[in-house]
C-alpha cells in the first residue's frame, strides 16, 4: 500500500474512532502533501511524501525545544503528541550502530580523509538515510569518524 494511500486510510480510521488529535495530525500531513502537490504540478511519490514527513517532524522538534524554553508544557504535549503520530508514517530509524556502519561504508566509498571531505560523504549518505535518520545526528557521526 502506498504511502498516502495509508495516510487517508489512516484519517478514516480516526474519523471513525472520533480520535481528534490523531485527525488533524493526520489532516495536516495530508495537507502538506496537497499543497506540494500542487506547488510541483504533480502528485508526489513515496520518497517525497516521506521528505514533507520528515520537514513536518523537524518543525514539531523545534516547535518542542521552543515551547520547553517557555515553559509551556500543555504545548509540549500536543506536540510530542503529533511528532509520534508522524513519526509512524516514516521508515523504520536506524540505529546509531547501523548509522555508524553506514557513515564508515560512505567514508571508504568516497575515500574521505578528513573535515574537508563531509560534503562528499553527506552527498553520498543522503539517499541511503533520508527519512530514516536525523540529519543531526548524521552530520555528528560523520563528523566524528572523519576526526
Amino acid at each position: 500500500m502506498q504511502l498516502r494511500e495509508r495516510l487517508t486510510a489512516a484519517m478514516k480510521d480516526a474519523m471513525r474512532n472520533r480520535d481528534s488529535l490523531r485527525l488533524s495530525a493526520i489532516r495536516m500531513v495530508l495537507s502538506s502533501v496537497k499543497n506540494r502537490d500542487i506547488e510541483l504540478r504533480r502528485e508526489m511519490n513515496d520518497q517525497e511524501i516521506t521528505e514533507t514527513i520528515v520537514t513536518l517532524c523537524k518543525q514539531r522538534r523545534e516547535s518542542i525545544r521552543l515551547f520547553k524554553e517557555a515553559g509551556r508544557q500543555e504545548l509540549v504535549d500536543k506536540e510530542e503528541a503529533e511528532l509520534a503520530l508522524m513519526q509512524e508514517f516514516l521508515p523504520q530509524q536506524l540505529t546509531r550502530e547501523e548509522l555508524e556502519a553506514l557513515v564508515a561504508q560512505a567514508i571508504s566509498e568516497t575515500s574521505a580523509t578528513s573535515g574537508k571531505d563531509m560534503g562528499k560523504v553527506m552527498k553520498h549518505l543522503q539517499p541511503l538515510v533520508s527519512g530514516r535518520a536525523d540529519g543531526k545526528l548524521v552530520s555528528e557521526v560523520v563528523k566524528q569518524k572523519l576526526a
